[in-house]
């Protein structure tokens, strides 16, 4: 029997099985959300990495066509019915500190963060742990299977992604495996940045003491910095005459140049005269190397609990601010860009709803009625 899968739109898949069968239908029963559309006769259920997967495992053994919308969105495993023996991964691959070491190589050759480095080689040894927890026997369902997994245990679809990812590089890049193989990923989830307002920012930075403290929160803000640029400064990035800050290698490898106000540059050279660093603006405990990202994170968590401010937000929301910020004072969204760093105005855009410049201008019908 075939059963047909399609995309509705942003929320909905459309199942739709072309015989009666009271097993089939007790399985789409047993997936929540699902709904039964009389009118064109079939089952409408929500549009999520797990319901698909879902699908693809309780009728493994029946003949599923998937319409190809949606197989332009989402990256599908080769169909189950192939057999095992054509599968060129249907022996377990090996994961060791050989293959680690090379998948670690693979990377730096290729131009990888260090951070990107250390995320793909936990991924992928999560992966295999969980394989060999689980007793399983090694397919490309096993792929799925783990995606289920993760997202059953409430992880995050980018954190999902980056398994996928991860995976994917070491089978294709390491291993040699072809390409044709593909991996289901789950839709992008359409977060809406945590943003403070100037009132906030004002509150929080006035609750610091500590001047080296000071100085870091100052700069993250005022230049929209990342944490893992405003630990790498150094003196010969700051130009004092040009009031810009350049920041080196920033994510995706690029150098920008980014905004030094006198504020902030005020604060710095009053830290900068007291410490005198020498190689970091910013030096941990060690002074040859800079203070970590998660002690900068700290000193936000503390700062935020001291100023009052009840928001849950991390020092990544003083960049939100600052690209709202300016958006709402009528800068223009590829000065925005530039300033951020972002390769596209698409990602620049999200700050468009969450800016509120003209929102206040719009008036309530509630309001309207009490008028």
């Amino acid at each position: 029997m075939e059963i047909h899968l399609s995309k509705r739109n942003e929320d909905s898949l459309a199942v739709k099985l072309f015989a009666f069968n009271k097993e089939d239908v007790a399985k789409i029963r047993s997936i929540p959300g699902r709904r039964w559309n009389p009118d064109e006769l079939v089952w409408l259920l929500p549009y999520t990495l797990k319901v698909i997967t879902e699908l693809l495992m309780i009728f493994k053994d029946k003949a599923v066509i998937i319409d190809p919308q949606l197989l332009e969105e989402c990256e599908f495993l080769r169909s189950s019915d192939e057999s095992a023996t054509s599968d060129p991964l249907a022996v377990l691959p090996p994961w060791g500190a050989e293959q680690r070491q090379r998948l670690k190589d693979e990377l730096l050759l290729r131009g990888y963060s260090s951070k990107t480095v250390k995320a793909y080689l936990g991924q992928v040894d999560r992966f295999f742990r969980y394989i060999h927890e689980q007793g399983l026997f090694w397919s490309h369902q096993t792929i799925s299977e783990y995606s289920l997994f993760l997202l059953n245990h409430h992880r995050s679809h980018a954190y999902v992604n980056q398994a996928i990812s991860a995976i994917k590089f070491y089978f294709q890049k390491v291993l040699s495996q072809h390409e044709s193989a593909t991996y289901i990923r789950p839709k992008k989830e359409q977060k809406l940045p945590h943003v403070l307002s100037l009132n906030e920012v004002m509150r929080i930075l006035n609750s610091v003491d500590n001047l080296k403290h000071k100085a870091i929160l100052y700069l993250t803000y005022s230049s929209g910095l990342r944490v893992s640029e405003v630990v790498r400064l150094r003196w010969q990035d700051f130009d004092k005459d040009r009031k810009t800050l350049r920041i080196r290698q920033g994510k995706g490898r690029k150098d920008r140049l980014t905004l030094l106000s006198d504020t902030a540059l005020e604060v710095f050279l009053q830290y900068y005269h007291q410490e005198q660093p020498e190689t970091w603006i910013f030096p941990g405990q060690n002074k040859v190397r800079h203070l970590t990202e998660r002690s900068v994170q700290k000193i936000f968590e503390q700062t935020l609990l001291a100023s009052g401010v009840m928001k849950k937000v991390s020092i990544h929301s003083l960049r939100h601010s600052f690209a709202t910020h300016l958006m709402e004072g009528g800068i223009d969204i590829r000065y925005i860009q530039e300033l951020l760093g972002h390769q596209s105005t698409r990602t620049t855009e999200r700050y468009t709803h969450v800016s509120i410049k003209d929102a206040r201008r719009i008036k309530s019908p509630l309001d309207q009625l009490r008028d």
